[in-house]
């Protein structure tokens, strides 16, 4: 099967999903992209970019099956192509969504600093007429599909007449939870740490947004620092922008701790999440969560909200010694895990096998035949 990707904001794990599910399918893919810059206006305009794109290389032969992401108007796509496409089925994954991704509390910041922290209502309405337009829907969660219909009744509702609620229903049916592809073998073999008597190692290697929190982070180490507990800290994830003062003003007071600050190339990333004993989120927002599988898939103690999609990804067997309650929850566990590296370590070294089922190599497959059934 001939298969037609769309990824109007080819990077990170945009571009990670894209190109691991190309390169461990059965099917045949062809990847239509552009830089991973200024998301706004990729979901204006990147679709008739890629419109052109394709009908100038790429038409020739039909695809069996367009696969697009949620930052395409695939409205304005179809539109566009519809003298060729309009039999070909299509399939839309949901990596995020403009209706329920929160916004940060100083409307200075973040994606809608330009309306002053209110919510354009129009990115959340190209990815509403883009799921109508599919002929199915996928979500990378339960929880974000869930968190996604239970805001799409206000939503419409906000409008003042033919508001579309039966949509809803139709919308919901039509859609399912496919989870996001991970190459976990990439991380492979296990790296012992070189110095087996260092302090504990802290990660932090999720995004350094708002939207992580990554200042309540700095705060608890900084908080457990001066309770006196041994550690060192390595903060690895990717970032854009400048740093918040409360962020760097914690590193200094860490000081030696850290190891390591600033993102990690690959052999330096996964070196570390092998040396990491224990891994942390603080997140207000995470519909998935790849880095925090990556760590889990590392043997390194996770210590999650017991909320957004962490439940998912941990095994209900590991919910009690997993996942927190509050940041009174969250300081206790983290000042036990630190006293006591070896038992944290035992339960990661356990829960280290479920992180096995995001791997592109049982995943694809179950793309494969997802996709399949919309074809012929």
């Amino acid at each position: 099967m001939q298969i037609l990707l769309l990824s109007p904001y080819h990077g990170g794990s945009h571009r990670a999903w894209a190109e691991g599910y190309q390169a461990n399918s059965a099917h045949k893919l062809s990847l239509l992209t552009l830089p991973a810059h200024f998301w706004k206006w990729r979901m204006h305009g990147g679709a008739v970019t890629l419109a052109r794109f394709w009908l100038d290389t790429l038409s020739e032969k039909l695809p069996d099956l367009i696969l697009a992401t949620d930052l395409l108007d695939l409205t304005t796509f179809l539109a566009l192509t519809r003298h060729k496409t309009a039999d070909v089925p299509v399939a839309l994954y949901m990596h995020e969504n403009q209706l329920t991704y929160p916004l940060p509390a100083d409307p200075t910041i973040g994606p809608m600093r330009r309306q002053l922290g209110e919510r354009d209502r129009h990115y959340a309405f190209i990815n509403y007429i883009s799921m109508l337009a599919a002929d199915k829907v996928f979500f990378n969660s339960r929880y974000h599909l869930d968190n996604f219909f239970g805001a799409l009744p206000a939503f419409l509702r906000h409008y003042p007449e033919y508001n579309e609620l039966e949509t809803v229903d139709l919308l919901r049916a039509r859609s399912s939870v496919l989870p996001v592809g991970i190459d976990l073998q990439r991380l492979d073999p296990v790296m012992p740490a070189e110095d087996t008597t260092a302090p504990p190692l802290i990660l932090w290697n999720q995004r350094l947004e708002y939207d992580k929190n990554p200042e309540n982070f700095i705060a608890l180490l900084v908080e457990l620092a001066a309770e006196g507990a041994a550690f060192r800290v390595a903060l690895c994830g990717e970032r854009f922008g400048k740093s918040s003062e409360k962020w760097e003003e914690g590193v200094a007071k860490l000081g030696e701790r850290v190891i390591h600050n600033g993102f990690a190339e690959p052999t330096l990333y996964r070196q570390l999440l092998w040396e990491s004993a224990i891994t942390i989120s603080t997140a207000s927002h995470e519909y998935f969560g790849i880095s925090i599988l990556e760590a889990m898939h590392c043997q390194t103690f996770p210590l999650l909200p017991a909320r957004l999609s962490y439940p998912e990804l941990i095994p209900a067997s590991f919910h009690a010694d997993c996942l927190y309650h509050d940041r009174h929850d969250l300081f206790q566990r983290l000042q036990w895990a630190t006293a006591n590296p070896s038992a944290a370590r035992a339960i990661a070294a356990r829960l280290a096998p479920a992180a096995a089922r995001f791997d592109w190599k049982v995943l694809a497959p179950r793309y494969d035949e997802e996709l399949g059934t919309m074809v012929g």
